[in-house]
C-alpha cells in the first residue's frame, strides 16, 4: 500500500504488549500519540485516507491484542489535564482529560477527602476515558455515578473522509450517557470519541475517604490475582427466569437474588475451572473470572481458555457468558 502522507510523531511497528495489562500482543502498524482535538481528527483523518482501520488505545485494560498484531493505526490518549471546578459546601467538580490514570484520581480523592471513586483503588492503568467508555465499575458503584458530563468528538464521515469542520465538540450530560450495565452511549457509537469529563464528588472526612481506600486494596490484594491480566473476563449473569435451574441445582446461589446478578466467577468455579491452564495462560486460582498471563501467554491461550469457559458454563448452566475484554487484530 502507498502511504500517502506521513503524520508528525507517526512511528511504526510499535509493540503494544507492554501497552496493555495483559502485557501480550504483537505491534500495530503505525502508532500516534495525541494530545489535543486536533491532533486525534489528523491522525483519523489520515487513517481513513489511506484505508486503514484505527483504534483508541487508553491504559490497555480489559484488551486482548492478537499475537500478529494490528494491521492499522493505534492512537493513545495524551490528554491528562485534571483540574478542579466549581464547588459548594457538599460536592466537588474535578474536570479531567480522558488520558488521566483513575489510579491518579483516586490518589486526588485520597489527599482530597473526596468520596465517590474509592471502588476504583487497585485497578491497574485503566484511563478516565476508557472508564467512562464501558462503564466501568466494582462493588456495586460505577463511573457513570458519578459522572456529570462528557466531552467528545463527533466525527461526521462523508465520502469515507473526516474534515475538521465536519468532526464537532459535543457535550453530553449524564443522561445522555446512557450508562448501562458496562455500557455506555460511546461504546454502542464509534463516531463518538471521548476528550475528557466532569466528575462530581462528595466532601467526607478526609480520614473516613482515606480508610475506604485501603480497605478496598487490601480486599484486591487478598482476591484478586497480582500476575498480568485484564481484569474481569466475563460480565457478570443478570438474574432472569432461566437461572431458576441454577437455583435448583445449586440452592447456595440464592445468596445472589438481592444483588440481580450472578458473579461469573462463581459459575466458573463451579464448573471446576479454577486454576486451569493453556499454554502460559491460566484461570486465576484466586478469583475464576481473572485470565492470567504466567509470563508466556499468547493471545491464542487466553483466547482457547474464554472458548473453554464459555462452553462449560453454558453446558452446566445455560448461560451464556459475555466477555467484558476487547479484541484487537483478530
Amino acid at each position: 500500500m502507498l502511504i500517502k502522507k506521513e503524520l508528525t510523531g507517526l512511528q511504526k511497528n510499535i509493540s503494544l504488549k507492554n501497552l496493555t495489562t495483559f502485557k501480550i500482543g504483537g505491534p500495530a502498524r503505525y502508532f500516534l500519540t495525541f494530545h489535543n482535538k486536533e491532533e486525534a481528527i489528523e491522525a483519523i483523518n489520515w487513517a481513513k485516507n489511506n484505508s486503514l482501520p484505527f483504534f483508541i488505545l487508553g491504559g490497555g485494560s480489559n484488551l486482548l491484542v492478537s499475537d500478529r498484531g494490528f494491521n492499522g493505526l493505534a492512537i493513545k490518549f495524551q490528554i491528562a489535564n485534571c483540574k478542579f471546578q466549581n464547588e459548594n459546601a457538599k460536592l466537588k467538580i474535578i474536570s479531567a482529560g480522558a488520558g488521566v490514570k483513575l489510579s491518579d484520581l483516586v490518589k486526588l480523592s485520597f489527599d482530597e477527602g473526596l468520596s465517590g471513586l474509592e471502588w476504583a483503588a487497585g485497578i491497574p492503568q485503566a484511563t478516565l476515558g476508557g472508564a467512562i467508555w464501558g462503564n466501568v465499575g466494582a462493588f456495586g458503584k460505577t463511573i457513570g455515578e458519578i459522572v456529570g458530563k462528557v466531552e467528545v468528538i463527533k466525527l461526521q464521515i462523508a465520502n469515507c473522509k473526516l474534515q475538521n469542520e465536519n468532526a464537532k465538540l459535543k457535550i453530553f450530560k449524564n443522561k445522555e450517557c446512557e450508562f448501562g450495565y458496562k455500557d455506555s452511549i460511546f461504546k454502542q457509537d464509534k463516531s463518538l470519541i471521548i476528550l475528557s469529563a466532569e466528575l462530581i464528588l462528595e466532601k467526607k472526612n478526609k480520614e473516613e475517604v482515606q480508610e475506604e481506600v485501603k480497605r478496598t486494596l487490601q480486599y484486591r490484594k487478598a482476591h484478586h490475582p497480582i500476575e498480568p491480566s485484564a481484569g474481569s473476563v466475563f460480565k457478570n449473569e443478570k438474574l432472569k427466569t432461566k437461572n431458576e435451574k441454577i437455583f435448583s441445582i445449586f440452592p447456595e446461589s440464592r445468596i445472589f437474588e438481592s444483588k440481580g446478578e450472578i458473579p461469573a466467577g462463581w459459575l466458573i468455579e463451579q464448573c471446576g475451572l479454577k486454576g486451569k491452564k493453556i499454554g502460559g495462560a491460566q484461570i486465576s486460582p484466586k478469583h475464576a473470572n481473572f485470565i492470567v498471563n504466567r509470563g508466556a501467554a499468547k493471545a491464542n491461550d487466553i483466547v482457547k481458555l474464554i472458548k473453554l469457559i464459555r462452553q462449560k458454563v453454558q453446558k452446566k448452566f445455560n448461560v451464556v457468558l459475555e466477555e467484558e475484554i476487547q479484541y484487537l487484530g483478530f
